[in-house]
């Protein structure tokens, strides 16, 4: 490598002030999940001691990854990760929900420790509620790192800045985007391969609704896409498998595909090669 682009490496890590090794936030995320969830823990704590000296580490090492952004936003560390640590109870009783509504709709689901252990969609939804929280408090970087870490395991992408009520229910999951500005009520069910995104991506919109509301008791099936900030759809609505929608629909309606698919045969010829082995 020459020298004068190592000089120039160099200085730009000198001035590099971001300290998040993602190693490390991913392993607090998952502790995490291990606290919240026994089904998930590796090994069982031997005590309630052994569980709350678990849970002050965890609130010590997000104090230390918060640090890492504090020059970039105006918060405290230490009063960050304390505000994250009350809103434990909450966040288990969200996830708790989900998990069990993923069991209810899912007839491939034996058990909740299975929904827990093995399923993406509660993966993905588990890690999307705690980056929502901090993304709600206003710390920077660390809620996408987060979301983009689950992406990548799960194949789900939810912006942490996405409004999701509970319980919610992602059934398989790969290729499910959920935008930034989006909304989704209670008892929402999404399949796999569904976008929840922007009619336009333009820059000055960053601060404007983009992506769609879905009210209540709403099922959006496999490959559907739905668009707009302006698009809501009404409660107890179906969403067929690749529709295509940017306008509103009013609750209880019912959307479908329809493709058009022909199929046509023609006679074997009386060449045809026929052979056994």
């Amino acid at each position: 490598m020459e020298e004068s682009f190592l000089l120039r490496l160099w200085g730009l890590h000198q001035q590099n002030q971001l300290r998040i090794p993602t190693s490390l936030l991913c392993q607090f995320l998952n502790r995490l999940l291990q606290v919240l969830f026994p089904p998930l823990a590796e090994q069982p704590f031997k005590s309630m001691q052994a569980l709350g000296q678990e849970a002050a580490f965890l609130e010590q090492e997000l104090e230390t990854l918060l640090e890492g952004v504090q020059h970039i936003s105006a918060f405290s560390a230490a009063e960050s990760a304390e505000r994250f640590m009350q809103h434990l109870p909450h966040l288990h009783e969200q996830l708790l929900a989900d998990a069990h509504f993923i069991l209810q709709e899912d007839p491939a689901a034996r058990h909740v420790e299975e929904v827990m252990r093995s399923y993406p969609g509660f993966y993905g939804i588990a890690v999307y509620r705690i980056a929502h929280i901090l993304y709600q408090d206003g710390v920077p970087l660390l809620p996408r790192i987060l979301t983009e870490y689950a992406h990548g395991r799960t194949g789900i992408d939810i912006h942490p800045g996405a409004r999701i009520g509970y319980p919610f229910c992602i059934d398989h999951g790969t290729g499910i985007v959920i935008g930034e500005t989006t909304v989704i009520g209670s008892h929402v069910k999404l399949y796999q391969g569904v976008t929840l995104g922007a009619l336009s991506v333009a820059k000055y919109m960053m601060d404007i609704k983009r992506h769609p509301t879905l009210e209540d008791n709403v099922i959006i099936y496999a490959g559907a896409t739905i668009l707009g900030g302006n698009t809501v759809i009404g409660a107890h609505s179906i969403i067929g498998g690749n529709v295509w929608l940017t306008e509103s629909v009013p609750a209880y309606s019912r959307l479908y595909h329809r493709a058009q698919i022909k199929v046509s045969r023609s006679e074997a010829p009386e060449d045809m090669v026929d052979f056994s082995i």
